[in-house]
């Protein structure tokens, strides 16, 4: 979640149109994990996939979660008549469009880095491609 917000309480807009315009590339990393739908990604399944990386990567690579939950949801409590407004930030989340870059790692074998990622899609809740840097 971030330190600050402009607006505690965003308007949701459960359509999510368009491929990404930023994030495409990979900028860090040997190898990333790239988006091929547009979903709401929560802070639980980002971290639970940092985590399963991190895993893979022991203390020879390096990991790049280039995606942030920044977009507070907001939910009435359980049993909870309609109206009395907008309810409270419930969780957060990270707007994913297709073609946007998740997570990029290097210092470690591709076969090992495919397996890592391969791993951390399946906390996801999109379905995303393996890529890796070209080299010119």
């Amino acid at each position: 979640m971030p330190k600050r917000v402009k607006y505690r309480k965003p308007h949701s807009h459960p359509r999510i149109k368009g491929l990404a315009k930023r994030g495409t590339e990979i900028s860090f990393g040997e190898y990333a994990l790239r988006a091929l739908e547009p979903k709401w990604v929560t802070a639980r399944q980002i971290e639970s996939s940092r985590v399963t990386i991190g895993r893979w990567l022991k203390k020879g690579g390096k990991l790049w979660v280039r995606i942030f939950p920044d977009k507070a949801v907001t939910k009435h409590p359980a049993e909870t008549r309609m109206g009395k407004g907008k309810g409270a930030p419930d969780h957060w989340v990270a707007v994913v469009k297709p073609g946007r870059i998740l997570f990029e790692i290097e210092g470690i074998l591709r076969e090992d880095a495919q397996k890592a990622l391969r791993a951390a899609s399946y906390k996801l809740p999109i379905k995303t491609r393996f890529v890796e840097r070209e080299h010119v």
